[in-house]
């Protein structure tokens, strides 16, 4: 299955209750693996978790632990990035060469980097000795 379509089939089962913008990711790891992940909004909005950290998760609990792509889909007009958090996430497990396309059910993509999306991005080996 392609990332596109994979990310696509869960972008439906996405709970967003209160937003109404459901989000669909899917990572693949560098085992090949595909895994996917919704947005899944709570009441108190700040305790909601995104699209792309559950599929990071997903990914983590099959056993893998690099990203070798990445694809998430929203219902929106234009291509919506993934947000701040989420970025550091998706570096934090994918080198700054992974290729992040953001894409609309209307099928508009725009692709980047994650050295596009997060140019300082904070470093493990960075904090070593902190």
């Amino acid at each position: 299955m392609t990332l596109k379509q994979a990310a696509r089939d869960v972008w439906s089962r996405a709970y967003a209750p209160y937003s109404n913008f459901k989000v669909g990711a899917a990572i693949r790891g560098a085992g090949g693996g595909v895994h996917t992940g919704v947005n899944v909004e709570n009441v108190a909005y700040p305790e909601g978790t995104c699209a792309e950290a559950g599929a990071i998760a997903a990914m983590i609990a099959a056993g893998e632990t690099k990203i070798a792509e990445v694809y998430v889909v929203a219902a929106s007009p234009t291509p919506v990035p993934p947000c701040g958090g989420c970025r550091q996430k998706l570096r934090e497990f994918g080198g700054p060469e992974v290729r992040v396309t953001m894409a609309t059910m209307d099928g508009a993509e725009e692709v980047m980097t994650l050295a596009d999306l997060l140019p300082g991005a904070f470093d493990a080996g960075h904090m070593e000795g902190s």
